[in-house]
């Protein structure tokens, strides 16, 4: 019996981590603008959802421990509230390169699902406010829409309000 299945062409470690987890979702795809300012909101508008539905994922340091932080593309987050969430005193975003090492992902394309490294996660409270979210699937240009509850058990994350909402 076969473990691996090819019916998906777009096949990324987070796609295959849902696919093995028996997890529901849906693969959103769109062209990526490499001059789009932010990622995130570039998703959201060529998927045609709501920046509050789309989130993106950043790595921090808390207390010298990288950490995945998932909150609203329309939101920023809140590093001290971080920190609190998982336990920890001070955080810091994270290098870009060591968190590209770390997760097997690069920049814009970083997914909380299927990382190199298992990382303590943290996801932003406001995700319990809608049925479906949009997170990167592995790729620029590339999303995947689960429920957030999927999206909070298959990452271990901790839900708490880490993002600053508006201003």
């Amino acid at each position: 019996m076969a473990k691996k299945s090819r019916k998906n062409s777009a096949g990324t470690p987070a796609t295959t981590a849902l696919t093995a987890a028996g997890t529901p979702f849906t693969l959103h795809s769109y062209t990526h603008d490499p001059a789009a300012p932010s990622y995130g909101e570039e998703a959201a508008q060529a998927l045609g959802v709501e920046p509050g539905r789309v989130f993106k994922t950043l790595i921090a340091s808390v207390d010298d421990r990288l950490t995945v932080a998932i909150v609203p593309v329309s939101a920023s987050l809140d590093l001290k509230a971080l920190a609190t969430a998982v336990g920890g005193k001070r955080a810091v975003m994270a290098d870009p390169a060591a968190a590209e090492r770390t997760t097997g992902y690069v920049r814009g394309g970083i997914s909380p699902l299927g990382q190199r490294k298992r990382l303590p996660t943290a996801l932003d409270a406001s995700a319990a406010g809608h049925p479906t979210v949009c997170v990167s699937a592995g790729r620029r240009g590339l999303e995947v829409e689960l429920s957030p509850t999927d999206l909070a058990a298959l990452t271990e994350a901790v839900v708490a309000p880490i993002a600053r909402h508006g201003g």
